[in-house]
């Protein structure tokens, strides 16, 4: 069940212009802050609104949080009910910044910064205790058919940047990447040197890339697992066939039991992700109906029905 939560205008609580600067931001902050400190504020409301300036300054504070936030915000208004669409957060260049826990704010917060943040601050490492570079994270997306043969596809990354006023800006980069035969949704790739530089001669950061595949037309994906759903026609079904299936490794024949129901799994060994062990190709067989869009199609199904006295619903008691 999709779980949706009321969109938060960040900028309005804080009392600024989209466009305005870092600087313009705390400010703000730091204005609204002293009023509705629950210790000198007299407003009824003045925790409740101490806590929402707060998580609004968490968010727009730190550069990536306050892009990541202005790419979602665009096409809502405070009230309505939001949730992230898939993947959102493809293609932009983290490095883990801004502190805090997602946690301690509301769900909103939470839906936008929880796992993506958290996963990047957790790499991060003790970088302010030594001269090495950060490292960088981003998520990306490749084909399932780059997984089965490898690849190198050329990838652009984004990330925010503040400009000599202070106003974010967006900057790319657009990197070669070499992608491993056998790589699955979820797996990181390592780009040693291309996180941040170093200091004082030190070792640049690295860069790691989360996989994730573009949804397909006929596959889908679990771990190193292939699923298809193959369209059979009845008489397939009821007599048993063979029949060519495609596969992202190229097509087999396949046979199909005589009587084969709908979302019996026929398993594939090793037609998977070709990993260490390969995955498996799961082929479901999903019976489909011819229409009855001519009189000789009607016929054939009313002599169907009076030959064959089929009942699917006897062992409901009707």
């Amino acid at each position: 069940m999709e779980f949706f939560v009321d969109f938060k205008d960040y900028y309005k609580i804080i009392g600024v212009e989209k466009d305005a600067t870092q600087d313009e931001i705390k400010r703000a902050y730091k204005k609204l802050a002293r009023k509705y400190h629950p210790d000198v504020s007299k407003e009824s409301d003045a925790e409740d609104r101490f806590k929402e300036v707060g998580e609004a300054y968490e968010a727009l504070k730190d550069p990536e949080k306050r892009a990541a936030y202005d790419q979602l915000g665009a096409n809502w208004k405070a009230g309505q009910d939001f949730h992230p669409p898939p993947d959102w957060d493809t293609g932009f260049e983290f490095h883990g910044g801004g502190g805090g826990s997602a946690a301690n704010y509301s769900d909103f917060f939470e839906s936008l910064f929880g796992q993506s943040f958290r996963s990047a601050q957790a790499d991060r490492g003790h970088a302010g205790f030594n001269l090495r570079g950060e490292d960088h994270h981003a998520k990306v997306q490749i084909d399932l058919e780059d997984a089965y043969q490898g690849a190198t596809r050329s990838i652009t990354l984004r990330a925010p940047e503040l400009d000599s006023s202070g106003h974010l800006i967006t900057k790319q980069r657009t990197l070669n990447v070499k992608i491993p035969k056998g790589v699955k949704q979820g797996q990181r790739i390592r780009l040693s040197g291309q996180g941040s530089p170093g200091h004082g001669g030190a070792s640049a950061g690295d860069l790691y890339l989360e996989i994730e595949f573009n949804p397909h037309s006929i596959y889908r994906v679990d771990g190193h697992d292939v699923y298809l759903d193959l369209p059979v026609t009845p008489w397939e079904a009821a007599l048993g066939a063979k029949i060519k299936v495609p596969t992202p490794g190229g097509p087999v024949e396949l046979r199909i039991a005589q009587g084969t129901v709908s979302g019996r799994k026929l398993r594939l060994k090793g037609r998977g992700i070709p990993a260490q062990p390969p995955g498996d190709l799961y082929v479901v067989p999903q019976i489909t109906l011819p229409a009855a869009n001519s009189d000789a199609a009607k016929e054939l199904y009313r002599k169907m029905a009076q030959e064959l006295a089929y009942n699917p619903r006897s062992k409901l008691g009707v």
